[in-house]
């Protein structure tokens, strides 16, 4: 299923994920970025509406609306609302396009949860049997030969690789819960929404979408499905502008299994397991697709700290990853 080219379209290219995703494309030796959109900036060119970005030398690529025509041929990263991806990602795919969405529009396979949690009807549930879901680590054989691939949220990035570690124990597991802490630029940061605004994270730290975040469901289909009923997952809006730092805890039946040798086998570019939890901090994976992970255990609770940059790992450099593995390049290419 080879591309005739390496040529990538992003579409949404002017929000957090879409810039994130251009400054990577910008220095990746084997993807050539030819088409961009933003109907915001539609009609502006990339040097004018955005010049901090680097660019691929001789080069200048002029924002056309989401609508625009996607050159024949180039992969598609759909760095959009739901909406918008349910609208063009069937027809992306009808043309032959290969295709990554970084929004939730693919994630779930149960309808009825999407419409809860999204709280949108599903105009394309018939692709959802296409959709490969986007984590390298776990899923590397079907994203090699998608059509299309569901980019994980940066929530369940985070928390989807540890618990996969743990299918084994599922039934010594009393519950698991989840604390995790992102920065605006993972949590909200639109500017229609004012609780993500400079002056609301200031000086200020509080949960949100408490028992009822659209990242929930996404976490126990991939993570933990037979846990359903034992996993809480909360999550917390940090006053800083990107990372996710998430504290899991994992409640035993009885005295809590030796997990040091089974995460120590994580084999995999971009996770990191170090020696202890308390050494897995923001400041380490901010601007890096590394996904970094500390354990302990003590009687009958394990705790796991895990730590990633919620715009890379948990979203452009993830969504680059699963586009070299589709386009048969080295998944690190690119990337750090």
């Amino acid at each position: 299923m080879s591309q005739p080219n390496n040529s990538v379209a992003v579409l949404g290219a002017a929000g957090f994920t879409g810039k994130e995703i251009l400054r990577i494309l910008a220095a990746h030796p084997s993807l050539s970025l030819v088409h961009i959109t933003s109907d915001k900036y539609a009609g502006k060119t990339l040097s004018e509406s955005f010049p901090e970005l680097p660019r691929q030398p001789g080069k200048e690529l002029t924002f056309q609306t989401h609508d625009a025509v996607v050159p024949q041929g180039a992969f598609v990263l759909m760095a959009t609302p739901n909406e918008v991806s349910m609208a063009r990602v069937p027809e992306l795919v009808q043309r032959g396009h290969r295709v990554v969405d970084l929004s939730g529009a693919f994630r779930l396979h149960d309808r009825a949860r999407f419409l809860e949690y999204y709280k949108l009807e599903h105009t394309a549930f018939d692709l959802m049997q296409q959709a490969a879901f986007g984590i390298p680590e776990l899923f590397k054989e079907k994203i090699q030969s998608a059509r299309l691939v569901a980019n994980p949220g940066c929530f369940p990035t985070g928390v989807i690789i540890p618990l996969s570690r743990l299918a084994a124990f599922q039934a010594d597991i009393l519950g698991i819960s989840i604390d995790a802490k992102s920065g605006v630029s993972g949590a909200g940061g639109r500017t229609e929404d004012g609780g993500f605004s400079y002056t609301s994270v200031y000086e200020n730290f509080r949960a949100y979408k408490i028992l009822g975040h659209q990242h929930w469901p996404e976490i126990v289909e991939y993570g933990a499905p037979d846990l359903e009923d034992r996993i809480v997952f909360t999550p917390h809006l940090l006053p800083l502008f990107r990372g996710i730092l998430s504290t899991i805890t994992v409640f035993w039946k009885s005295q809590a299994p030796d997990l040091h040798a089974i995460f120590n086998k994580l084999d995999h570019p971009f996770v990191r397991v170090l020696p202890t939890p308390e050494e897995v901090q923001l400041n380490r994976v901010q601007h890096t697709n590394y996904l970094d992970i500390g354990l302990r255990s003590r009687g009958k609770q394990t705790v796991i700290v895990t730590a990633l940059d919620n715009l890379v790992k948990g979203a452009a450099g993830q969504a680059i990853q699963n586009l070299n593995l589709m386009a048969g390049i080295q998944e690190t290419t690119g990337l750090v």
